[in-house]
């Protein structure tokens, strides 16, 4: 063992519509990390995808990290097992770092393709692999995955601008004329409506199509409650799976939309842990485990699904979920007796043993 602080680097921000997300679930993990266990460099993401250092413009006091608009760019380097370059000067320094904690909510982040990078440049990083995050973030691959392992989904059909559905069709389709509209590839609620006809449906399809080129159409499931539990893979390789968690959307809301999660302090009413029967609770959890391996889904995801009366529905999985103060994944491991600190050892520590692991049979081929 060594007392040398293990060197981590948080990956934020990002080039999708929640880039604001990721900066403030960054500034709570920033926050959380022992430092006395660990060396942070911060590199955020810009909007346009550069990669910039941003220790400079951060303390972790405020609720959302920054990503400098300018500042030294890093360069990630192929097969660099844990070192980049600092661009800015002459000549360019070298990063060295151990393990990356890529906090990246939707498309260029959570859906394998940073993961990708980090697979190429041969560094240990938190979180799940590349065919995971894309097996999860696309609702339309995972769902029919889901669907084909025998697991509950609620009925959907996808749509493309070069291959539109109308209402009727959709209708037809999942079996109800109120539907949810939603981006394939997206989370935070970004572009979700409800509609209940045909004028509706077309907004919510253009609304949709803004910020994916596929989007799902699902049957609307109501009465429903709204429940989520949280996964962890330990460095061993078990995985549990948390408390479980209910959000009550304000009936302002209608549902759990970005407003209701981010900007409307009143939207949504957190109960960890929910109030579900044990019986109930149980099977969601098992349920919970079995979506994490259906998914190819490592270190962590948070699995979301509707219980209506005993039936129980997975709609959707996150692999990198919110870290934000107030968001689900962190305070349900709480509850089950993980404070927040904790879950990140965990978290690093699996990412670390990993690494290890995979580096050890590439050595055998």
């Amino acid at each position: 063992m060594t007392s040398e602080k293990t060197r981590v680097v948080i990956l934020f921000g990002g080039r999708s519509a929640e880039h604001d997300v990721s900066r403030a679930s960054a500034a709570n993990i920033f926050r959380s990390l022992d430092t006395g266990r660990y060396a942070v460099t911060l590199i955020g993401i810009t909007q346009d995808g550069r990669w910039v250092l941003a220790d400079a413009v951060n303390d972790g006091a405020g609720p959302a990290l920054i990503v400098p608009a300018e500042g030294p760019e890093i360069v990630l380097l192929p097969a660099g097992q844990g070192r980049a370059l600092v661009l800015g000067n002459a000549v360019p320094r070298e990063l060295a770092f151990d393990v990356i904690f890529p906090v990246l909510h939707g498309p260029n982040g959570e859906d394998g393709t940073v993961q990708g990078a980090l697979e190429l440049a041969g560094v240990a990083y938190v979180g799940d692999r590349v065919l995971g995050s894309a097996a999860a973030m696309d609702k339309d691959v995972a769902k029919r995955l889901l669907r084909d392992a025998g697991l509950p989904i609620v009925p959907f059909v996808t749509m493309t601008a070069a291959a539109p559905v109308s209402y009727a069709a959709a209708v037809d389709a999942v079996g109800a004329s109120e539907l949810f509209v939603k981006p394939a590839n997206l989370g935070s609620s970004v572009g979700i409506s409800k509609a209940r006809n045909a004028d509706e449906f077309d907004a919510a399809c253009s609304l949709a199509l803004r910020f994916d080129r596929k989007i799902l159409i699902e049957r609307c499931i109501s009465p429903v409650r709204e429940i989520e539990c949280a996964v962890l893979e330990h460095a061993d390789g078990k995985v549990a799976a948390s408390e479980l968690g209910e959000i009550v959307p304000a009936n302002s809301h209608g549902f759990y939309s970005y407003e209701a999660k981010y900007t409307d302090a009143n939207g949504a009413a957190l109960h960890v842990p929910a109030q579900v029967e044990p019986v109930l609770a149980a099977r969601i959890r098992k349920m919970a485990t079995e979506v994490f391996g259906v998914l190819c889904c490592e270190g962590l995801a948070r699995v979301d699904v509707f219980v209506r009366g005993d039936e129980v529905y997975v709609n959707e999985v996150n692999t990198l979920p919110g870290f934000t103060d107030i968001s689900m994944y962190p305070k349900m491991w709480e509850a089950t007796g993980l404070p927040q600190p904790a879950l990140m050892d965990e978290l690093i520590a699996h990412a670390l043993a990993r690494h290890a692991r995979l580096q050890g049979l590439a050595s055998q081929r």
